[in-house]
């Protein structure tokens, strides 16, 4: 098989002048003061002295092809953003192709200023650059039909790929090449469709990915092969800050198919000629470590020093009035303290990278989300330029965070391995390596203690959270942490409606160091935040004496955005019925990433067990895009959500993760999945994000569900049951 290739822009247009020309479009990038344009006429290609963040190319065949400069991990984003260039362009859906774009500052995210995915910005952050890429190609292909054929621009029509002027049709590619000739227009000229007029962008559109998902076309990171490659598999030491002392490679290099054992910053790499016999090799391998200073690291200890923490008053990250005077006036408070373990990302392909390092250059294929990060720490291991770091991005198996490390782990221990071994590696995690010594989602203690009027309105809130901080110590860290507050550890309870709706209010945080190492997960603060908030919510509910859904309108009668997606989804579920004969019902509504979901559900327990039957969830995400995606990234987020509600937990214990695979890190079973169904909000208000704001709303839906059934409130994830009495 050969290697997954993603071409350089020079590449690229070289390559496009040999096919013999085309159209290539480039986004205009926010900063870069303007479009560039290539051109190829069989010569070699002319390009504006600042590269482009992404191309649009249309070539004389007709095929249009669009790059990507996000990653597709499963978001849907290989249609969503072609739909927007598709578009403006009125082009035939069916000539679209998709790549992966180079790894270049010339695709930096437009709010970040790096080439990176994540945060559920994709979408939104390329809309509208995407469509102006499309319009900037139609204006250029109606201005060479109208030199052609003497009809005026204005008169001539586009649509499905093809120039009407004057009772002749020219398809696009037979106008490419002329149009290639011709300079881009000025963006400020171009004038996008209104939304009325849309044809593609809003309608439930395939994704083009899944027939090279389901046929095995597509490539991902553990699919890439060529001659010569290796692989290797690291021994890393049992505990996090372990170094290796020394090592004895006699055994594993006895083991057939193993090449070479090397030593690596992160610990001992065996270099084999598949991954089996470098498992066995590193099985064989005898390595004296040094465990470091976490060898003592314990998750029930953590706990215990977490919750003391949490009585403590610590940096404040929002207040106003005085919480504990007002506290002392209440009708009536409500105290509860809520709990969230570690947890891992589990994607289901495992860690690879493959790294091919030659003197001028290095070459890594990988599924990644931080495309810059990984090129500037590839360029510090090997001494090449970062221009010089070619980074083909493949499909990733799943990501949820884990493939955007600030250190760039995986990336850099790949370079590090095929540097030392001198040869082409494919460096391969297995997912118990991932387990048991990657990043993960910090565990929190909080502790909230909330005064109540005579009608049950809050009048006073205080909130301690104590948990780690996922950017101190990290080059994101300035840009994060104001005065103490990692605003990733407490999003979804400093800015929350009800607390900044409540008179006197005070939110405190506590960010103690474990020696942990920990990293955004699905959702980030809000996975955690949402569970402690809409539990919390739900316990006013019910000590002011109301319906929780009720209650809620109350405290959000301001939130227009928040209400509607709660009523919607209160509506479609059928809240004003009473709930069926041993079934409870919960409701959840969480703001994250600029969408605000509610998700109501349905569960009984059976056998001592929670069985979620049925989820229905309303979204307001601003204008959509795909319809489908939406609901896909809905369901694929209660999904990842009800794992971590009902089954996944990360113990230390003798600073050794105790969890391995998926047999004892659960992860949410197919036979477990409920009937989900999706309602979008109509909302022309602004674009946020569907690849995350799915997960918040669900735990804290069961949880409250649960407690409709049983009278048990469950404050700490996973939800457990406590045992029923024994009979006498």
């Amino acid at each position: 098989m050969n290697a997954v290739l993603n071409p350089s822009r020079r590449d690229f247009l070289k390559a496009g002048a040999v096919v013999g020309g085309g159209l290539v479009i480039a986004f205009v990038v926010p900063g870069a003061r303007r479009f560039a344009m290539a051109q190829e006429a069989g010569a070699a290609a002319a390009a504006a002295p600042f590269a482009p963040n992404a191309f649009l190319r249309i070539g004389n065949d007709d095929r249009i092809t669009v790059l990507l400069s996000h990653s597709e991990m499963g978001q849907g984003i290989w249609t969503a953003l072609p739909m927007l260039v598709a578009e403006e362009l009125d082009a035939d859906w069916s000539k679209i192709k998709v790549e992966h774009a180079p790894a270049a500052q010339a695709y930096a995210h437009t709010a970040f200023g790096m080439q990176m995915t994540g945060g559920s910005t994709s979408t939104w952050s390329e809309f509208d650059r995407y469509r102006q890429a499309g319009a900037a190609a139609k204006a250029m292909l109606v201005q060479a039909a109208a030199a052609r054929t003497g009809v005026a621009p204005a008169e001539i029509r586009t649509g499905n790929g093809e120039v009407v002027a004057g009772g002749q049709r020219i398809r696009y590619g037979d106008l490419a090449d002329d149009a290639g000739k011709l300079p881009v227009p000025d963006p400020k000229t171009l004038k996008l469709k209104d939304p009325k007029d849309w044809k593609i962008i809003g309608k439930p559109t395939l994704r083009l990915d899944t027939p090279e998902k389901i046929t095995g076309r597509a490539q991902f990171g553990m699919d890439v092969q060529f001659d010569g490659l290796l692989t290797a598999v690291v021994a890393r030491a049992p505990v996090f800050g372990g170094q290796a002392k020394s090592f004895d490679a006699a055994a594993a290099k006895a083991v057939p198919g193993v090449r070479n054992v090397v030593q690596v910053p992160s610990g001992v790499a065996v270099v084999a000629d598949h991954y089996w016999a470098a498992k066995l090799g590193r099985d064989a391998l005898k390595v004296d470590w040094d465990l470091g200073p976490n060898a003592a690291l314990d998750t029930d200890a953590l706990r215990a020093d977490f919750a003391k923490l949490a009585g403590t008053p610590g940096p404040v990250a929002a207040q106003a009035g005085d919480a504990a005077a007002a506290m002392a006036k209440a009708a009536k408070t409500v105290e509860a303290e809520y709990a969230v373990p570690y947890l891992a990302h589990a994607p289901m392909e495992p860690l690879n990278c493959t790294v091919k390092i030659d003197a001028d250059k290095c070459e890594i294929w990988t599924g990644t989300q931080f495309q810059t990060v990984d090129q500037q720490v590839a360029s510090k291991i090997t001494g090449l330029k970062p221009e010089q770091i070619f980074i083909h991005t493949t499909f990733l198996g799943g990501g949820f965070g884990r493939r955007a490390t600030p250190v760039s782990d995986f990336v850099s221990e790949a370079v590090e391995v095929a540097k030392a071994a001198k040869a082409p590696v494919k460096t391969v995690w297995s997912r118990e390596d991932d387990v048991r010594g990657g990043y993960y989602r910090p565990a929190y203690v909080q502790r909230a203690k909330v005064g109540l009027d005579a009608d049950g309105k809050p009048v006073a809130w205080q909130q301690v959270m104590v948990g780690q901080s996922i950017t101190a110590g990290t080059p994101f860290e300035p840009f994060t942490v104001k005065n103490g507050i990692d605003g990733t550890s407490v999003e979804g309870v400093a800015d929350s409606p009800y607390v900044l709706g409540t008179p006197a209010h005070r939110v405190d945080l506590h960010s103690p160091k474990t020696g942990i190492p920990v990293l955004w997960w699905r959702s980030v603060g809000h996975s955690y935040n949402g569970f402690v908030m809409e539990s919390l919510v739900d316990e006013l509910a019910h000590a002011a004496g109301k319906d929780p859904l009720e209650y809620r309108r109350m405290l959000l009668k301001d939130h227009p955005r928040h209400l509607a997606a709660l009523n919607l989804a209160a509506e479609k579920f059928g809240w004003s019925k009473p709930a069926a004969q041993g079934r409870g019902r919960g409701i959840a509504v969480h703001e994250s990433f600029g969408s605000y979901v509610a998700q109501a559900a349905e569960v009984s327990v059976e056998n001592g067990a929670i069985k979620v039957h049925r989820v229905v969830c309303a979204i307001d995400c601003g204008p959509v895009v795909n319809p489908q995606t939406v609901a896909a990234q809905m369901e694929s987020g209660i999904a990842f959500g009800l794992g971590a509600a009902l089954h996944s937990k990360l113990t230390f214990k003798d600073g050794r993760v105790q969890e391995s695979n998926y047999h004892d890190y659960q992860v949410l079973r197919m036979h477990e999945m409920p009937v989900v169904e999706v309602h979008i909000v109509p909302s022309a208000e602004k674009m946020g994000g569907v690849g995350e704001p799915g997960t918040p709303p669900i735990a804290p839906a069961v949880a409250n569900a649960v407690f409709a059934l049983t009278g048990q409130r469950l404050r700490e994830l996973p939800l457990r049951l406590a045992p029923e009495p024994a009979k006498a």
